[in-house]
């Protein structure tokens, strides 16, 4: 059983997991961005989408993977209890929703039909509920139909472009050099896959069962989660400390001579 664990989910490459500051970052570059900018809008949409629900680059971009992107139609949108019904609600009511949810169908380690609901974050931008309403707003107003990923944009020329995992990539970075060494690493050591890293390394310091971050994230093995747990400064920072203060002696047995 472990070697199949193995198989579905090797052991990535390392790459730094992305801190919420570097999210915040490109948050607040995209509220400044002119009007129609759609495509770099939604670059910033899929980043803060894919940090939330910790998702792989091919589920959250349009390109070529082993794994599928999520669709328009894989998306649910909800006033409450409510489940609004996305083909005929007004812009205005779409805007009002409370939580969002990914249904999963072919994506890797993914439970078919499973569905993973996450509310708001309580910021104006930074929230994943509201990323997934820009998203279905954008692709509404452009008559897609429901197969249509999250990640297409439509632009202002009539065509479309898709984000690529090049572009996540290419933003992060940016923000990464704009925020300085005081994150601990450089650009070139984060990629499109930080963010489904980055995402649990948040619910880690946020001391969330590592049970359920292990779920949501769909990892098959505890390999992830141990090397976020080791690399987490505020879950490490008192360590020292501690084990200067963790003076014990061990049961003797029976080769041990008495006093």
């Amino acid at each position: 059983m472990i070697a199949a664990w193995k198989k579905a989910d090797p052991p990535p490459t390392r790459v730094k997991p992305i801190p919420i500051a570097v999210i915040r970052r490109i948050c607040a570059v995209a509220r400044e961005l002119p009007p129609n900018s759609f495509f770099l809008e939604a670059v910033a949409d899929m980043i803060i989408i894919a940090f939330f629900f910790l998702l792989r680059p091919g589920e959250y971009t349009d390109s070529p993977s082993d794994t599928t992107p999520f669709t328009l139609g894989d998306v649910q949108l909800f006033i409450g209890p409510t489940r609004i019904n996305l083909d005929t609600a007004s812009d205005s009511e779409i805007l009002m929703a409370r939580t969002a949810s990914l249904t999963f169908t072919t994506q890797k380690n993914g439970v078919p039909n499973e569905v993973i609901k996450l509310g708001r974050s309580g910021d104006p931008y930074c929230c994943p509920t509201l990323a997934i309403i820009r998203r279905v707003l954008h692709l509404r107003s452009n008559n897609a139909p429901p197969q249509t990923p999250l990640a297409r944009v439509f632009l202002a020329s009539g065509t479309t472009k898709s984000v690529k995992p090049s572009d996540i990539t290419s933003h992060l970075r940016c923000a990464v050099r704009f925020l300085g060494f005081g994150l601990g690493f450089t650009a070139h050591e984060v990629s499109a896959r930080s963010l489904r890293a980055g995402g649990a390394m948040a619910l880690l310091v946020s001391k969330v069962d590592t049970d359920i971050i292990q779920l949501l994230g769909r990892w098959r093995s505890d390999e992830m989660l141990r090397y976020l747990h080791l690399t987490a400064e505020p879950i490490m920072r008192n360590f020292a400390q501690k084990m200067l203060n963790a003076d014990y002696t061990i049961s003797p047995n029976q080769l041990v001579p008495m006093h």
